[in-house]
């Protein structure tokens, strides 16, 4: 079997690239965002067939951005391109006419194939047919549509229960894929359903669940467009979800103030130059932020709580003019419980914990006290933490104090990072099945359910050292460059008995598998799905609970690609046989059918069909939208939660690192080497730090260090990074992962959500050993 090559996105750790360094930037987007986008999709699609599919991204009746998932505006969508830089090098990766055949892995072993980098592996091209790796191959080999159905068919079946198969979703996935694959699972005989919200936003649907009734947010996107604050923690829009910033722009028009809240001062949080209008084509920017709050890695918390006593003691010298006691009587429980707390904080050793100076907190509270119209967006910054649940809730109490939910212009945001996550668990992708859902499921298809939680992602690596699994399917994605503790993941995917991957392209994945392992090339979502001579749509669910069809608009690379539904259905009736209940060929070459199967079964879904061919697609139901609460243990009130500052201890010759994306890559996807807001060129294995830290350390610009974890009775080591002085807190790094992601350790995790703390790892740092 091949064996993990730890390398780098950007180059080989023995010999790093030609790094160059240039001043960070201070507005995003502009004319080089343009460039950019035009550049990719025409070198890797070709001007007619790149530029012809551009034009239908994120349009009505084309096909949704298989990027992040912000939503489309409902009314003024851009005729000319309603997507942006990185969803064009998104759609430039799925468009590429390279393809592989069953030539290329002929001529290339897995072993060879294990010591390219992340970012070539990933521009070698489509996967054009089904690929088998047999038990001591050195090859994959091509294989029919037909056998490799049977092999995994014959790999399930033999196992001593259904809980040795683990099955992860990516978010790509649709949501008609999405209920079809649940399903399967389930009537197979298990809840293992792990997905990528278990590594991301898992810790935002845990606490929102538990303290308004639903693990989603609770804004539009006209909210934004009428507002009076908005707060953007933990996240930067303008790499990550780069279409936020027309919004906050037209935000800023109308009269908003924006507060920024990061570690890093990010070009996309400070001003934003719109390329399709004539100023920011021109280079005249919009400023965004009014205050910019650099805040230590993880001192979110303790800013809130700094906030929110500086407005406990405004409300007390004029009661009623700051909280909103109306809404909070009728609508809420513990707000008695959360001022006690409050009462007893100190203002000066919460801004010595968070970072900010006392002048500043002061100014984000005067900002905040008089305004009843806010709007808080966060991302991974907040959730990957230890505290990520307790640090929500947190967020929760600042809008509850306000009565800023439930009205135009205010709530919760939440924004997610993949374009259909959030679909995915409406489609009841997930380790845990509710009651109702599983009496619901049996209702329709006449099985019962497994009623015991599945693993999620950090225990299904786990079990798989344990000997409890045997068998992994990835529905999309890159599992191993975006799971934690990587060499430990790889070595726990090495003791399966087969692993099983749906892909469109070659990545890290496919490289370091079981005994035996299969690549089952699919349908982008760009491309043309036709079944029987009628074009087929599927449906995704944005960040703010819009759901709409896909339809793509390319022609296939190769004929030998199935839809991920089709490949799910063709699976389910060869593993399943005659034990089946469900009529799993109707819903292959009909997916309307499967649509009526999640009218039935999802609340909110009713008349799908008709739904979804609206156009812009429909809401689904949101309580917490209308100030309706449901929650599990409140009743019909939204709750206040009393949580307490995480305990931050660092070692002297330690540093707290968080992983970070480039501005040229996605997710585990690099698109290239440039990460021009932050100056950094030609190369990823850079480390950024404090000036500071750099001299006390005995460092100093440009030198070549390694990175060291010993968490957890192990040692995990990065190797050969250059270091980069930034504008960072002292004590604090930054990273790109997936370079990093084997330095988080396998036990870090969030209470109560056990998603990944990918943003606070402990690290130490040494002069790079040749």
């Amino acid at each position: 079997m091949s064996e993990l090559k730890e390398k780098p996105a950007a180059g080989n750790p023995e010999e790093l690239l030609d790094l160059r360094v240039t001043d960070p930037k201070h507005w995003a987007a502009g004319v080089p965002a343009v460039y950019e986008a035009l550049k990719d999709i025409v070198e890797k699609a070709g001007l007619i067939r790149g530029l012809g599919a551009s034009l239908k991204m994120n349009q009505k009746g084309g096909f949704d951005c298989s990027s992040c998932a912000w939503p489309d505006p409902d009314d003024d969508r851009s005729p000319i391109a309603e997507y942006c830089e990185n969803g064009a090098k998104a759609l430039a990766e799925e468009a590429t006419t390279k393809k592989l055949t069953g030539e290329f892995f002929a001529q290339n072993s897995v072993a060879d194939l294990a010591t390219l980098n992340d970012y070539e592996i990933g521009k070698k091209g489509r996967i054009a047919q089904p690929v088998y790796l047999p038990e001591g191959g050195t090859h994959y080999q091509t294989i029919s549509w037909d056998e490799a159905f049977k092999k995994i068919a014959g790999k399930l079946n033999e196992l001593d229960s259904p809980d040795e198969a683990a099955f992860y979703t990516s978010g790509r996935t649709s949501n008609e894929a999405s209920f079809i694959y649940q399903l399967f699972v389930r009537e197979f005989g298990t809840n293992n359903m792990s997905d990528c919200s278990n590594m991301c936003h898992e810790s935002s649907g845990t606490a929102l669940n538990e303290v308004i009734g639903i693990g989603k947010g609770t804004v539009t996107l006209n909210d934004f467009y009428d507002t009076d604050v908005i707060i953007i923690m933990g996240q930067n829009p303008g790499t990550n979800h780069p279409r936020m910033l027309s919004a906050l722009e037209k935000a800023k028009k109308n009269g908003s103030k924006i507060i920024a809240i990061n570690p890093l001062h990010e070009a996309g949080l400070t001003a934003f130059k719109d390329p399709q209008k004539v100023k920011g084509f021109l280079g005249i920017g919009v400023k965004l932020a009014d205050l910019y709050l650099q805040v230590k890695i993880n001192g979110d918390m303790a800013l809130l709580k700094a906030i929110e006593k500086l407005l406990l003691d405004a409300e007390k010298e004029n009661p009623s003019k700051v909280f909103d006691h109306d809404f909070i009587k009728k609508d809420t429980v513990g707000y008695n419980e959360l001022v006690k707390h409050l009462e007893q904080q100190d203002v000066n050793k919460l801004c010595k914990a968070c970072g900010v100076p006392l002048e500043q907190v002061q100014e984000a509270a005067e900002m905040l006290k008089h305004k009843h119209r806010i709007i808080v967006c966060w991302a991974m910054g907040i959730t990957q933490h230890v505290n990520g649940v307790d640090t929500v809730k947190e967020i929760t109490n600042l809008v509850l104090l306000k009565g800023s939910i439930g009205k135009p212009g205010a709530g919760l945001c939440p924004v997610r990072g993949h374009s259909n996550v959030q679909g995915n668990r409406t489609m009841l992708i997930w380790e845990q099945l509710k009651e109702e859902q599983a009496k619901k499921l049996k209702e329709v298809f006449g099985f019962d359910p497994p009623k015991e939680d599945g693993l999620d992602v950090v225990k299904s690596i786990k079990a798989m050292h344990a000997g409890k699994l045997k068998f992994f399917f990835a529905m999309g994605g890159n599992f191993l460059s975006a799971t934690p503790d990587t060499n430990y993941t790889a070595d726990g995917l090495r003791k399966m008995h087969m692993t099983v991957h749906v892909s469109t392209k070659l990545n890290r994945s496919h490289l370091v598998h079981g005994k035996e392992a299969l690549i089952l090339p699919c349908y982008s979502r760009s491309d043309k799905d036709v079944i029987n001579g009628v074009e087929q749509i599927v449906s995704c669910e944005n960040s703010m609970g819009v759901v709409q069809s896909s339809k793509g608009v390319l022609k296939p690379i190769s004929n030998q690609l199935m839809s991920e539904t089709q490949i799910i259905c063709r699976l389910a009736r060869t593993t399943l046989d005659s034990r089946t209940k469900v009529d799993w060929e109707k819903y292959e070459v009909d997916y309307d059918k499967v649509r009526e199967l999640i009218a039935k079964v999802i609340p909110g879904c009713e008349d799908y069909n008709k739904k979804i061919r609206q156009p812009g697609g429909f809401y689904l139901p949101n309580g917490p939208r209308e100030q309706k609460f449901k929650t599990e243990k409140y009743g019909n009130k939204a709750a206040f939660s009393v949580v307490e500052l995480p305990v931050h201890k660092q070692a002297e010759d330690e540093f707290v690192m968080m992983t970070i994306r480039s501005h040229d890559q996605f997710n585990t996807t690099i698109y290239g080497l440039e990460d021009r807001y932050r100056g950094i060129h030609n190369e990823r294995r850079v480390i950024f730090m404090n000036p500071n830290d750099i001299k006390k350390a005995g460092f100093k610009a440009g030198d070549k260090v390694d990175l060291y974890n010993n968490h957890y009775n192990r040692e995990r080591v990065a190797k050969l990074f250059v270091i980069v002085p930034y504008h960072i807190p002292e004590g604090n790094t930054a990273t790109y992962y997936p370079e990093t992601n084997v330095l988080v350790p396998i036990n870090s995790v969030a209470a109560g959500s056990n998603t990944p703390v990918s943003k606070a790892v402990m690290i130490k740092i040494k002069k790079h050993l040749a």
